[in-house]
């Protein structure tokens, strides 16, 4: 039977805490809030229970979850190459809503899906999931609701959809900003934005220079409108390009794009990992 813990009680937040890296470490699935919406989450490192992950929100192996980082030091552990602007953004933006597909480190012995050699990381800014996440290490987390479902915003919301497939419910209360974190593919010259999400892409470019947004696509009515997943549950656009990193193979393009405006054919990377539950 699955177990809630509220985490606004002191006792409540260390039992809560000490039975969810348990479960996790048997290969479990528990709900943890964040500094966006409530996430599942298991082990990275556990190919059975990343799979009970995405069997879990009924999600196949062609989207990856993103993986959660308690720290910058676990993130580089799990990245090749962090592009010529991930740790500039990084410093800038982490704890915080930015998602960012880095090339993974090919030493790494997990099986996230069908990630195209990227992960997708990010170090949230909720002081709950970072107590877990330093307790057992890299998780692969994805929004807490299924396919095709709200993202949950409340422990309750994410109980009402997943019920007994998760162990561990941790309750932080309810989200205060529900806004998905920003999607920035670092894998090319240039960062791309595929996924718009709290962080602005204006900030982004204060940063690194030149960043190429969500590319566009002509409406029925004949408006050009952000690109959009079929698919999308926390929030605009998804990831169109492979979280070559479980969570991440986006970035770059031609230096002087402007924002929102088409990626030139020979640059639109295919057949990449969907990206669009992360949380």
């Amino acid at each position: 039977m699955s177990r809630s813990y509220d985490c606004a009680d002191g006792q409540g937040r260390t039992d809560g805490i000490t039975d969810a890296a348990s479960s996790v470490r048997r290969g479990e699935l528990v709900v943890l809030p964040t500094d966006t919406v409530y996430g599942i989450g298991a082990d990275a490192f556990s190919p059975a229970a990343v799979s009970a992950l995405l069997d879990a929100k009924g999600r196949g192996r062609d989207m990856p979850p993103p993986v959660l980082v308690g720290s910058v030091r676990a993130a580089q552990a799990l990245i090749e190459d962090m592009g010529n602007y991930g740790q500039d953004l990084i410093e800038e933006f982490w704890p915080g809503p930015l998602t960012v597909v880095c090339a993974a480190a090919p030493s790494l012995s997990w099986d996230l899906g069908d990630t195209k050699g990227t992960v997708a990381v990010r170090m949230p800014m909720h002081p709950v999931a970072l107590e877990l996440l330093k307790e057992v290490g890299p998780m692969a987390v994805s929004s807490a609701n299924l396919s095709g479902h709200a993202a949950a915003t409340t422990a309750e919301e994410a109980r009402k959809q997943l019920d007994e497939a998760v162990a561990v419910y941790l309750d932080g209360g309810a989200c205060d900003d529900d806004t998905p974190s920003t999607i920035v593919d670092l894998t090319y010259a240039v960062p791309r934005v595929l996924r718009d999400g709290a962080i602005p892409i204006q900030r982004l470019r204060a940063v690194c220079g030149t960043v190429i947004g969500v590319p566009q696509r002509r409406t029925a009515s004949g408006e050009e409108g952000a690109e959009a997943s079929e698919n999308a549950e926390a929030g605009p656009t998804p990831e169109e390009s492979a979280e070559k990193d479980a969570a991440g193979a986006q970035e770059a393009a031609p230096t002087g794009s402007a924002e929102g405006a088409p990626l030139p054919e020979e640059e639109t990377p295919a057949a990449e990992p969907k990206r669009d539950d992360t949380a």
